[in-house]
């Protein structure tokens, strides 16, 4: 599925309109998104390091899934969706809180983002599709809390906040 457009929105998540993703980023429009932490039974949590191909963050270390839920798309579709498309595999999910982040971007752009944070189980093997994530690894939360507090120029920069939303 080509994921074009964004919802624009205000703080409360109300909708305003539409509008092509590339745009929302260019002038920094708060928009509608979605991020998704999967961990395994032995409470580790399962990060990808987004493609480098990416329209910003490529090369860096992030959540499970990320994305925005296209118009007239439910989020609690989504995110199975998205979660399927990009690593391969479909778990239950549990929306556990929303905030909201801006920041600028090297090449430009402008990430300004309402995000509704999801988590989920999964013991099974990733299959991640190539054109969105480079590699991909298990890792315990403390590992992760300490690397992010550590070395925060390898991951997103939304990646914190996503952490504190989750279990």
């Amino acid at each position: 599925m080509i994921r074009d457009k964004v919802v624009l929105v205000d703080i409360q998540n109300n909708e305003l309109g539409i509008c092509d993703k590339l745009e929302a980023h260019q002038k920094g429009l708060l928009h509608r998104a979605f991020s998704i932490l999967v961990y395994n039974s032995k409470g580790e949590v399962l990060l990808q390091k987004r493609a480098q191909n990416k329209y910003h963050s490529g090369g860096l270390w992030s959540n499970t899934c990320c994305s925005h839920p296209q118009p007239n798309e439910l989020i609690d579709v989504s995110v199975h969706l998205r979660l399927q498309e990009e690593m391969g595999f479909d778990c239950h999910l549990t929306h556990v809180g929303d905030f909201i982040y801006k920041t600028p971007f090297e090449n430009g752009l402008i990430e300004y983002e309402f995000d509704s944070v999801f988590w989920g189980l999964f013991d099974g093997t990733p299959l991640p599709n190539p054109d969105e994530v480079e590699e991909y690894k298990w890792e315990s939360l403390s590992v992760l809390k300490e690397n992010l507090s550590t070395f925060p120029q390898l991951f997103t920069y939304w990646l914190p906040f996503v952490v504190d939303k989750c279990p």
